[in-house]
């Protein structure tokens, strides 16, 4: 710790974090033992925690996370898209094709931001806000490809006509980011992936992952 943080603070963002990855929750013991602080401590920032809604515990005492995280969840997507859009946007116009960031909510794959190039006569329609099931298509693949440990070889997915009849697509992973599952693509009308492309987009990815840490 230094001079310019808060102890009591850091303290309860620990707690979060321990609570967060757990899915039967922690006693007070259990967190007191984790955060090497008495008891007393940790029922104070649990206390706290239990006002903001940020934790809840149960008739057996154990600390879950609680419901208020998903309010403060709901403001992840636009302060991912922001960071996202230049890397999309050099992504688009570089290979003439829609970009898109692409995000795992619940077992779909939700595109939260989507830039078309500006000098193609055509290009395919993608809007934010689309869904599909993480099987299919280039988005979902890679970010199962992730989650397989598969994602360095090579690297990027290809897919063609798995959800829109015609389209190609190539997408890589967001590798690096604490909390956050997804994948960087570009969608195309094309029977095949040009091959510069698939590299490209492993080095939005990575721009995308940088701007997010």
């Amino acid at each position: 710790m230094t001079a310019e943080t808060s102890q009591t603070l850091d303290r309860g963002l620990r707690v979060l974090k321990l609570l967060a990855d757990t899915d039967h929750g922690l006693t007070v013991t259990e967190l007191s033992n984790k955060l090497g602080v008495n008891r007393t401590v940790v029922y104070r920032l649990l206390a706290t925690l239990e006002q903001h809604a940020l934790v809840r515990r149960d008739l057996g005492g154990r600390a879950r996370v609680g419901l208020g995280v998903l309010r403060l969840g709901r403001q992840v997507h636009p302060l991912v898209r922001e960071a996202a859009m230049p890397a999309l946007r050099a992504l688009a116009e570089d290979i003439g094709a829609t970009a898109h960031l692409t995000l795992v909510d619940g077992a779909e794959a939700l595109a939260v931001a989507v830039v078309e190039p500006t000098w193609t006569d055509y290009h395919v329609a993608y809007r934010a806000g689309f869904r599909h099931p993480l099987d299919r298509g280039a988005a979902g693949k890679a970010i199962l490809a992730a989650r397989q440990g598969h994602a360095n070889d090579p690297g990027y997915t290809l897919t063609h006509g798995e959800l829109e009849a015609g389209a190609s697509g190539a997408a890589a992973p967001l590798v690096g980011v604490t909390g956050i599952e997804g994948s960087v693509g570009v969608v195309m009308l094309a029977d095949s992936v040009p091959e510069r492309v698939g590299p490209r987009v492993v080095d939005a990815a990575r721009e995308v992952a940088d701007a997010l840490r």
